[in-house]
């Protein structure tokens, strides 16, 4: 039988258990016993034990997506609702109105097209920055990876995303939009690409948002601004270069061109800006993931 036990050692209720070592009480001994020891700086990602703790991302994940629909009257058909009608709306005043160019392709698949993936974004840049907040009590009376909460609240927006995206279809197959297979199959690195960027930012806000509760106030005009520096209602082909290129320092730029390439075939292929915005994505990501490790010992203390 194995016996896990904290060790009584200075400042080990304030690391947030953040360090585990095996101590090995010798052949005789059918107990192993964990120390949680305090770290210092910064710290390992310790992906080693996100792997080993997989069985628990898949109920966080299942947890979120419950949680997320749970007494609701229209359930998963927010996930299609939400695009959807931004879609129309858009199409009425920048499609009708203001005669936005949409790249030679209908607006309503143009604009969709974008919004499906920025929701999913949108959905882990909101709900990703409050995660540990709302898992408080969790994190205050178990040990595991506090780097599964963002993880899981970004991954379980994934359903969202599938749904939205089975409309898309549907709108490109009524306008008889059929995508080229070699395009096609950009979507995964897309959708990746995307997952990437909304993990690297949902680390760094909900990191923040433990210690400066102004995070929840700023979300709104941050979410706002970043959409209307993204290329949703309008097409990234108004740049010339090199100032297309260098748009691809927004991630969600080469993300919705990306995706627009892919299905829909548009004629302004996003390689360097999809190059760029992975560039960006990848470091966001790896910034923010040793940022989150660096702060987790703080988490049982303030969150």
């Amino acid at each position: 039988m194995e016996k896990f036990l904290a060790t009584s050692i200075p400042e080990a209720a304030n690391a947030n258990q953040s360090g585990l070592e095996q101590v090995d009480l010798g052949p005789n001994r059918a107990e192993r016993v964990f120390r949680i020891q305090s770290t210092k700086g910064w710290v390992g990602l310790k992906l080693k034990e996100l792997w080993e703790y997989k069985e628990l991302l898949y109920f966080l994940v299942w947890r979120d997506v419950r949680v997320r629909y749970k007494q609701t009257a229209l359930g998963a058909a927010w996930a299609v609702m939400q695009p959807l009608f931004t879609m129309l709306i858009f199409s009425v005043f920048f499609g009708r109105l203001a005669k936005v160019p949409s790249d030679g392709i209908p607006y309503p698949v143009f604009s969709l097209a974008a919004l499906v993936p920025w929701t999913f974004f949108v959905h882990g840049l909101t709900q990703g920055s409050d995660s540990l907040v709302g898992s408080a009590n969790l994190i205050r009376k178990v040990y595991f990876p506090r780097l599964m909460i963002p993880l899981a609240t970004v991954i379980a927006g994934l359903v969202d995303f599938s749904i939205a995206f089975l409309m898309l279809l549907v709108m490109m197959f009524f306008y008889g939009i059929h995508p080229s297979l070699s395009h096609a199959i950009f979507v995964v690195p897309m959708l990746l690409l995307a997952l990437v960027t909304s993990l690297g930012v949902g680390f760094w806000l909900s990191s923040l948002n433990v210690k400066y509760r102004d995070v929840k106030y700023t979300l709104p005009f941050l979410t706002q601004f970043w959409f209307y520096t993204t290329p949703i209602a309008y097409p990234s082909s108004l740049l010339k270069e090199p100032w297309r290129t260098l748009y691809g320092l927004n991630p969600m730029a080469g993300v919705v061109e990306g995706f627009r390439w892919a299905l829909l075939g548009t004629k302004t292929a996003p390689g360097p800006m999809v190059l760029v915005s992975s560039l960006v994505s990848i470091a966001v990501l790896i910034g923010g993931a040793f940022y989150f490790r660096r702060m987790e010992k703080t988490f049982a203390d303030t969150v």
